[in-house]
């Protein structure tokens, strides 16, 4: 046979070529990598063809975690030791987690699935160091960035207080929950929801400080008010529900009805005054209230207390009448008056002019405080206004009805200053009786600007009646006329023409003073200073005055030095003209007069000029 049909043959014959054989480590590759002694390979220990190795290295490839990313990717616990946690993310080793990673989840266990993070590639011996704290972070933002887009509900950890709020672990994040954004009612207890689990509404994220802000008011906010509307729906004027206080404020009360609130304001609390609401009410409190108003758009309601008892003034009794005597306790004081509860809700009005018989009004504050119990008698009382005006002076004899007999013109008494007016000075004799002394009856000798100038609230004084008007309730008093009038006596002393030697005080506009004692302090005109020899005299000589002029109604006293020397001159020129006349009629007349009367008569001349 030839040899190539030999060849023939062979081909002829030949089996059907067979499938490529698969490899055990084909077959099973996660099997085969688990078996490979990588620590033989690298010692050389067991050699491994070129080929198999790119096999092997394309299936490290295929089937372990790149470590070159930093991605979270999900490890499972393979072992667990004293201080650490060894993780088997399908790499070409295993990582190591300590504990203190786990902290949060005591109950770690083999088998479990942890989300982990490649902290470092590898350690000096060559270990797979993973983070479990950094891939929860990392996870957790992706889920918080999540729920603040979606508006998911969030499950939080409440740690603990903080200035303003609560710390709240979030998916391992630290958030902030502001104390208002707590629940929709004020918070009085925050320690109370340290260590509870709620859920929350991711409401902030702040990307650039990482800071994350959460609401569980949030949360039931939305349903309370479709419930607000449901209940307000269905609410009446003048319906009763029950209530709890939930806040108590300065104007008023806020009670929750079941879901919607309502507010009593202060002056629906009671039909007596109140200073605050808690001395009605406090926190916590179960109410019977009664509904006054409500608005549905604005979901606000308007409640009341008082308006669950009947107004005290259709209690009071229909024998309390004008003229009778009631006690009361003082509520409020104004300028003008006091009003007193004479019954719970019944209040009455004492005007300032009716607590004394004193026509000098004083303030109320002047009389009483808030708080005082008073006896009163009712002046006027109008039931369908609900007013009435009450009296305290009318249980005590009026003083005037025997002013005359106790007071009568002339009489002298001591009183008390009062107060002061521009003209006057008012003085108290004795509880409603008032008089005034005119500034021109303080005194006789001092001129007196402003009553103050001469006397002081509080000061005593002797006074004199000087006029009575029963009528009016008026007392005309004067204080100097309980002392003799010294300028009686003056007139006199210092008359027209007498004489007195005295100093120059002081040299004023127009002339100088002198002071003779210490009411009269008299004028000198300047051309009255003028002494015998021309000159004039000056601040401190002494010389002697006349008097020329003296007015007790206006104590004005003028003086001069001149009318001595004048005085002398004018009697010298008289007689000189008397002389002259009787020549004239045949007396006989010397030549020395003659030559007086000429020299007088030319002095008195230059004089004059």
């Amino acid at each position: 046979m030839s040899e190539e049909t030999k060849n023939t043959d062979v081909k002829e014959v030949e089996a059907p070529k067979a499938a490529p054989a698969v490899s055990p480590q084909q077959a099973n590759p996660e099997q085969f990598l688990a078996d490979f002694n990588w620590h033989n390979y690298e010692e050389g220990i067991d050699p491994i063809e070129d080929a198999k190795l790119e096999e092997f290295e394309t299936l490290v490839a295929e089937n372990f975690v790149d470590t070159l990313n930093d991605e979270v990717v999900e490890g499972t616990v393979i072992n667990l030791t004293d201080r650490d946690a060894i993780i088997d993310i399908n790499a070409k080793s295993e990582g190591v987690i300590s504990l203190n990673e786990f902290r949060y989840n005591p109950d770690l266990k083999v088998g479990d699935k942890v989300e982990v993070l490649i902290d470092i590639r590898e350690d000096a011996t060559g270990q797979l160091i993973l983070s479990h704290r950094k891939a929860r972070v990392i996870k957790a933002w992706d889920r918080v960035n999540n729920a603040h887009d979606t508006g998911e509900i969030v499950n939080g950890f409440v740690k603990c207080r903080t200035k303003g709020g609560m710390i709240v672990d979030v998916f391992g994040i630290e958030a902030f929950l502001p104390g208002s954004q707590i629940d929709v009612k004020p918070i009085r207890d925050y320690d109370a929801y340290v260590g509870k689990t709620m859920e929350f509404k991711v409401v902030k994220i702040n990307h650039e400080f990482k800071n994350v802000v959460v609401s569980h008011k949030a949360l039931i906010e939305a349903d309370i008010e479709e419930q607000k509307k449901e209940i307000i729906g269905q609410l009446e004027k003048g319906q009763v529900l029950e209530g709890t206080v939930k806040n108590v404020t300065s104007y008023g009360v806020f009670v929750d009805l079941g879901g919607v609130d309502g507010l009593i304001h202060i002056t629906d609390l009671s039909w007596s005054r109140i200073n605050h609401p808690n001395e009605m009410v406090e926190l916590d409190q179960k109410l019977n209230v009664v509904i006054l108003d409500f608005d549905e758009a604005k979901t606000r309601i308007q409640l009341g207390l008082k308006q669950l008892k009947p107004h005290p003034w259709e209690a009071l009794g229909k024998e309390v009448k004008v003229g009778d005597q009631v006690k009361g306790k003082v509520v409020v004081i104004a300028d003008y008056g006091a009003f007193i509860e004479v019954e719970e809700g019944v209040e009455g009005l004492i005007h300032v002019s009716e607590m004394s018989w004193s026509t000098h009004l004083r303030s109320a504050q002047d009389f009483v405080k808030v708080g005082d119990v008073v006896d009163a008698v009712i002046l006027t009382l109008d039931r369908e206004e609900r007013k009435m005006s009450l009296g305290v002076k009318q249980l005590t004899p009026d003083p005037w009805t025997d002013i005359t007999s106790k007071y009568p013109v002339g009489s002298k008494h001591t009183g008390i200053v009062r107060n002061f007016t521009n003209f006057g000075v008012f003085v108290e004799l004795e509880e409603g009786i008032d008089g005034l002394i005119y500034i021109s009856d303080l005194s006789w000798t001092k001129k007196i600007k402003h009553p103050s100038d001469f006397t002081n609230v509080g000061d005593k004084l002797e006074v004199v009646v000087l006029e009575l008007d029963v009528e009016g309730r008026k007392l005309s008093l004067g204080h100097k006329q309980t002392e003799d009038n010294p300028w009686d006596k003056y007139e006199t002393e210092f008359a027209v023409g007498t004489k007195h030697t005295n100093t120059i005080e002081e040299i004023v506009d127009k002339g100088a003073t002198i002071v003779f004692n210490e009411d009269i302090v008299a004028f000198v005109p300047s051309r009255h200073l003028e002494k015998e020899d021309g000159k004039k005299l000056g601040k401190g000589d002494e010389a002697e005055f006349q008097i020329i002029e003296f007015n007790k109604e206006f104590k004005r006293v003028v003086a001069s030095h001149t009318a001595l020397f004048k005085e002398e001159e004018a009697k010298i020129v008289k007689q000189a003209a008397k002389k002259a006349s009787a020549a004239s009629s045949g007396e006989k007349t010397t030549l020395g007069d003659i030559d007086v009367l000429a020299e007088l008569k030319a002095k008195m001349e230059k004089g004059g000029n």
